[in-house]
């Protein structure tokens, strides 16, 4: 076996990708992403034992940047992996050289093979007998204890997730040092003997991050853009050609914004980054349109139809068709091979839109898939001033629970499962929801109770933090001692490692009895599943019909299970 990866919910059959990942990416691509976190944890190593303010920030940024560049349907390009490997070596010299000058010699590190150096990393690449070598020992199943290395990923990936939210508030100039520091210190222990406690220690500590990280993040968004308003964003399209925009970075839509002011092209977002449509900030633009298309894995068929370029700023990217490769790019964390990358600001510059642009200009329109109008915008601000028509509203029987059906969407059928649901919860219920998981049910007419809808989209899955946040204000609302007691449901959708972290953050904030689905993850062992039964109530979805009579008994599902559902 020269590849594994079972980091996504979708990993081939909920065991793990061996010779191909169902998102596309393949078994070279999969090997330089195991080589990279690898020499990523190298420099942690050295950085760890370094701790001057410097070396934590410089290893930092780094470590940022290329966990995030490993998170599924993110990057698919070898040779910018290739580079990042060899710049990450780069770095790891850099901090070794330093603490030679510290303590009179170069420490060695005993977990981690000394090398690559640069030549290897070409050699993992092209010589299959050496990939095959070099994953078996830098790889997921290098850890050979099953539940060791079952919490050593779980807490990779939720650094995953963390990187992410922190690469977003960087670019928009917000940072923490103590979350480096945690980065570096959690990387670190993956390289040392831990006993299986202390690594289920470490993740709830990387839950606590994961809520600074998410709240740092949301600083910066409404400090720069301002707080989300409720809108109703257009979903159907105008007659001028169009620049499709996707991802999550709300940077790059503000200079795109900027620069096609006056040029007769529309901007429409698109997946993750519909919520944009929510900040003041981006109200000022006539041009941009609406959001057109669903949630990212129905991308191939609706990118080919938008008929202009398309910028893609973060995951989730698929394999690029050639129906529409000549009119996609790439920027940031993402790539795909032979696909024009954007690159990123350079001297205090933006980044340059100006081929994209172009191009629009010579494209016909979007072709209209759907029309109307989808609401949004009830982040955490929104719901604070909501709070006394939602408390007169539970305290008249008209809404007597919440549920949060945030997470991710995906392509398997059984995410029907939150669409019936959605249905299938009485008039009664309001859902709360974040990420791409509401494509499920965003565009149903589910009316709404006492003039509340009873769908309140908060943003992204970066915004996961305003749920959050709303459920600890409910509860001073309410003046309940424990979270628990809230008539609040969570019956979560999970794909990619940013929803990791958002789980890690619920249960570091003492949420319990969580619903996960459509599958609980691959990287759970068996033993590791137990302890989160028990220690949190974690659960797999049911049938709709099932789940939904124990929301509305208000009884907690106290079914446990013993693998991945």
């Amino acid at each position: 076996m020269s590849m594994f990866c079972y980091q996504c919910q979708e990993a081939a059959r909920n065991e793990g990708c061996t010779i191909q990942g169902v998102c596309g990416k393949p078994e070279s691509t999969s090997g330089l992403q195991d080589l990279l976190i690898h020499t990523l944890k190298g420099i942690a190593w050295y950085a760890s034992r370094l701790q001057d303010p410097r070396s934590i920030e410089e290893a930092g940024r780094f470590i940022v940047k290329g966990l995030f560049a490993t998170i599924t349907n993110a990057n698919f390009d070898d040779d910018r992996f290739q580079k990042w490997i060899d710049e990450a070596l780069d770095v790891r010299s850099l901090l070794a050289s330093r603490c030679k000058a510290k303590v009179g010699t170069i420490p060695e590190p005993s977990m981690f093979d000394p090398d690559p150096k640069p030549d290897a990393a070409v050699w993992f690449a092209k010589d299959p007998e050496i990939r095959r070598m070099k994953a078996t020992r830098v790889g997921v199943l290098s850890t050979v204890d099953p539940d060791l290395r079952s919490l050593r990923e779980f807490l990779i990936y939720g650094l995953k997730g963390i990187a992410a939210y922190t690469h977003h508030a960087e670019v928009l100039g917000f940072t923490d040092p103590a979350i480096w520091r945690f980065l570096i210190d959690a990387l670190n222990a993956t390289l040392e003997p831990r006993r299986v406690d202390e690594m289920a220690d470490l993740l709830m500590r990387a839950g606590e991050v994961a809520v600074s990280a998410m709240a740092l993040l949301d600083k910066a968004n409404t400090s720069t853009y301002g707080h989300p308003e409720i809108t109703e964003v257009n979903i159907g399209v105008r007659k001028n050609p169009g620049i499709l925009i996707s991802g999550h970075d709300l940077k790059d839509l503000e200079e795109l914004l900027k620069q096609t002011v006056g040029t007769g092209v529309d901007v429409y977002t698109h997946s993750e980054m519909l919520p944009a449509h929510y900040y003041p900030a981006f109200k000022q633009y006539p041009h941009f349109a609406g959001n057109y298309g669903n949630a990212w894995w129905k991308q191939d068929r609706e990118f080919a139809l938008f008929n202009g370029p398309i910028i893609m700023t973060t995951n989730c990217l698929v394999p690029v068709r050639e129906a529409y490769k000549h009119r996609i790019f790439t920027t940031g964390v993402t790539g795909f091979p032979g696909v024009k990358h954007i690159p990123d600001r350079a001297d205090g510059k933006g980044k340059d839109f100006s081929e994209v642009i172009a191009l629009a200009k010579t494209c016909p329109p979007p072709t209209e898939i759907e029309n109307g109008k989808i609401v949004g915008g009830f982040a955490h601000e929104q719901l604070r001033k909501l709070a006394p028509a939602i408390h007169e509203a539970v305290e008249k029987g008209a809404i007597k629970r919440f549920v949060v059906m945030a997470g991710c969407d995906g392509r398997q059928p059984v995410r029907s499962y939150f669409t019936q649901v959605a249905q299938a919860l009485p008039q009664d219920s309001v859902i709360l929801t974040a990420g791409c998981a509401k494509y499920r049910y965003n565009k149903l007419d589910l009316g709404s109770v006492e003039g509340i809808p009873r769908v309140l989209d908060a943003g992204q899955c970066n915004d996961s933090y305003s749920l959050a946040l709303t459920a600890l204000r409910l509860k001073d609302l309410f003046g309940v001692k424990d979270v628990n007691d809230l008539p609040i449901h969570f019956d979560i959708a999970w794909y990619e490692q940013k929803a990791v972290a958002v789980l890690l953050a619920l249960l570091y904030l003492g949420f319990k009895d969580i619903r996960l689905g459509p599958t609980l993850p691959a990287f759970v062992s068996p033993n590791v599943a137990k302890f989160l039964v028990e220690r949190f109530g974690i659960k797999p979805i049911s049938d709709p019909k099932t789940d939904v009579g124990s929301m509305v008994a208000g009884k907690a599902d106290v079914r446990l299970v013993d693998g991945r559902g």
